[in-house]
């Protein structure tokens, strides 16, 4: 970390630079648990042309990101519920909290949780719902430090591999 944190809503000109951060961010934190052609495919679905950047222009999703002396360190996006089964339609999904390491512990994400939970409250959202890694111990504890609660477990794919995820949803 080297300078002053700003936040703001990311906008489409913030694609190439959102998406190389959050590809930064996913194989630091992950990259080690699969075949490199799982996670090439992943990565292209999550963030190429027409994953983040292009939800960036979507009316469906907001997306903030934290910047450290301009430069894009974290971020968090929020939208539709895309798991499977029955949501109610005031349900949100927290899609993606992303802090880059050398962030962690700054206080990044506290300051983009709050933003999510606001956003979600001021357009009528019930709950919101999202999923983490089983093994993502840190992630975890922040978000029941929030009040969310284990609901069950969803399969993350990261191209042909199954991850073991935990839906986690709190009430708002």
């Amino acid at each position: 970390m080297s300078g002053a944190i700003a936040y703001r809503d990311a906008t489409p000109a913030d694609g190439p630079e959102l998406a190389a951060m959050a590809r930064r961010s996913f194989t630091d934190t992950f990259g080690t648990l699969y075949r490199q052609e799982d996670l090439a495919q992943f990565l292209e679905a999550a963030f190429g042309s027409a994953g983040l950047p292009a939800d960036l222009t979507d009316p469906a999703y907001r997306v903030r990101v934290a910047t450290d002396s301009g430069a894009i360190a974290g971020y968090c996006k929020i939208g539709p519920v895309t798991f499977p089964g029955d949501w109610p339609d005031s349900a949100i999904e927290l899609h993606q909290l992303y802090i880059l390491g050398d962030h962690h512990g700054a206080g990044l994400a506290p300051v983009l949780m709050d933003w999510a939970l606001d956003q979600a409250r001021a357009s009528g959202s019930s709950e919101m719902i999202l999923s983490v890694y089983v093994d993502n111990h840190r992630a975890r504890r922040f978000y029941e430090r929030y009040g969310f609660e284990e609901i069950g477990q969803y399969k993350f794919m990261v191209g042909d591999h199954e991850d073991d995820d935990r839906l986690m949803r709190l009430r708002l």
